[in-house]
């Protein structure tokens, strides 16, 4: 989800978007270091908004909120887990919801979407990695494994209250995710690059 400072001088994305495109390289953005989740999240949202804002990298994304309410810094991606706290109690503001679609925690945060940003997903995902070369038996075995696991019911109930989805079946097969990790390497790796991005 998108977060600002409680102070900044914008209500909605379009709001958001506009102030900041009107000030190109002015404005901060934290993240949970270079290449996490949050980076990412914000890479890939400034570029389809055409925004050039400074990128500040925190030792985790608990320093970063802590800036971001202190106003130290003006945006960042977090995710929806580490950021719904604050939005609620207002200590931040909170413009648009970046993944597909709307969610438990809070429902009431219409998605970038919803506002106009057609196709825009920054969602994060979470997918279980194999060695190469193991054997399908035992990817087949594991995959029904965590499958039955995510229909039980406390384990369900767990996932929705931090606000995490449960795919539907038919994208929790080792051939979805595959094909799944495939296109999100294609939509990231143009920002990445604009980004200048670097492993460290």
């Amino acid at each position: 989800m998108l977060v600002t400072r409680p102070d900044f001088p914008a209500n909605n994305l379009q709001e958001f978007i506009a102030y900041a495109k009107a000030r190109p390289g002015e404005l901060k953005f934290g993240s949970a270091g270079v290449g996490s989740a949050i980076h990412l999240g914000c890479v890939l949202f400034n570029a389809a908004t055409v925004i050039q804002a400074i990128h500040i990298p925190y030792r985790g994304g608990g320093p970063a909120m802590q800036d971001l309410v202190a106003s130290r810094i003006d945006y960042n991606c977090q995710i929806i887990t580490s950021a719904s706290p604050q939005a609620r109690d207002k200590q931040v503001k909170a413009p648009a919801l970046l993944g597909a679609k709307r969610a438990p925690l809070l429902p009431d945060l219409a998605t970038a979407q919803e506002q106009g940003m057609t196709g825009f997903d920054a969602g994060s995902w979470n997918v279980v990695f194999l060695p190469k070369g193991t054997p399908e038996p035992i990817v087949r075995k594991l995959n029904a494994a965590m499958s039955e696991a995510m229909d039980s019911l406390g384990t369900a109930k767990r996932l929705l209250s931090i606000g995490i989805d449960i795919p539907p079946k038919d994208r929790r097969t080792p051939a979805y995710a595959a094909g799944f990790v495939e296109q999100e390497i294609k939509k990231y790796e143009a920002p990445i690059k604009a980004s200048g991005i670097v492993i460290e």
